[in-house]
């Protein structure tokens, strides 16, 4: 073993005093190129896997998944080191113009005014300003990085994009959406039985003289208590899926155009649909989404090419990983 190796070791095997109770605090964990990674860094990034998972299991975790977590973490862990050393060694550099710069526009996209709403948004996720300006300046060199060795030699061809196309065209279309009238009985939360019992009893009577073939917009005119009702018919225009209170969404999702509704009870009332017009989803035209499939593309392809960028990065590095005997 070489001699810095042996004394980082050394640094790193911190026991309790000797006796039966003496256990490991840290050690380390995997050496890459001479840089160490520790027990305790493997143990603090894993924190949210563990417990991730044991929120989502049934059962409490057993000793084989959460040493499969953390060598999972460790992994990433190595790849990181890696990615550090490889930034180190192009002597990528990012000024603090350019993290300023990346600082306002997280503001600007989560609607944060000032630097203290900012540092009270962090401290809200653990964090101080200046760990997530380290977090903040390393993800920019990382990006560096991937520009340089990986996206810089990644193209995007015309037939690729519209072979894309063609093969993802439900992606492309746009939902299909409902043009629809109403009549609506209103009830209060706290109607007495009565005042129920009336309005359903004149919903079924009007409901009766739609399904008949009466005039719906003239019905609406007439019997509907929503207030637009008298000059537009009881007209609730064009919407789509998740536009709708689930109640009436459901019921129109199993009409056809011309087709009138039951009676339809909601939180607020009743109601009565007529669906008008089912207005089916158009595909949009290729150059109008072109952008969009040309950097879908584009991120796909970067993530495979950063892949296989690390796989041949590793191959390439000395890495050692530390039998520690059940600690991982």
């Amino acid at each position: 073993m070489r001699r810095n190796t042996f004394v980082l070791l050394l640094a790193c095997l911190l026991l309790l005093p000797a006796g039966a109770h003496a256990k490991v605090v840290d050690a380390i964990a995997a050496i890459v190129n001479d840089e160490i990674i520790t027990l305790y860094e493997v143990t603090r990034e894993a924190q949210p896997a563990l417990s991730d998972a044991e929120r989502k299991s049934p059962l409490p975790l057993d000793d084989a998944t959460r040493s499969k977590i953390r060598h999972t973490v460790l992994d990433q862990l190595i790849e990181k080191k890696l990615v550090e050393q490889k930034v180190r060694e192009l002597n990528i550099k990012i000024g603090d113009d350019e993290i300023r710069q990346a600082i306002e526009d997280v503001k600007k996209q989560n609607k944060i005014q000032t630097q203290q709403a900012l540092e009270a948004a962090l401290a809200g996720q653990g964090l101080t300003f200046d760990q997530y300006r380290a977090q903040l300046q390393e993800q920019l060199e990382r990006l560096r990085l991937v520009s340089m060795e990986v996206r810089s030699k990644i193209q995007v061809g015309e037939s690729e994009m519209r072979e894309y196309y063609e093969a993802n065209l439900a992606k492309y279309t746009e939902e299909e959406s409902f043009r629809a009238r109403h009549i609506f009985f209103r009830i209060s939360d706290k109607a007495p039985a009565e005042e129920i019992k009336r309005a359903m009893t004149t919903a079924l009577m009007v409901l009766a003289e739609a399904k008949s073939g009466k005039d719906f917009a003239e019905l609406a005119k007439s019997y509907s208590e929503d207030p637009a009702a008298r000059k537009d018919g009881g007209d609730l225009g064009v919407f789509k899926k998740g536009d709708m209170q689930p109640e009436l969404q459901q019921a129109i999702l199993a009409m056809k155009p011309g087709d009138v509704s039951e009676l339809i009870s909601t939180p607020v009332g009743f109601h009565i649909i007529k669906l008008e017009e089912l207005i089916k989803g158009k595909v949009k035209p290729f150059e109008s989404v072109k952008a969009e499939i040309e950097d879908a593309i584009y991120r796909k392809k970067s993530e495979e090419r950063f892949s296989q960028w690390s796989k041949e990065l590793r191959s390439k590095a000395s890495v050692e990983i530390k039998d520690l005997k059940g600690l991982l």
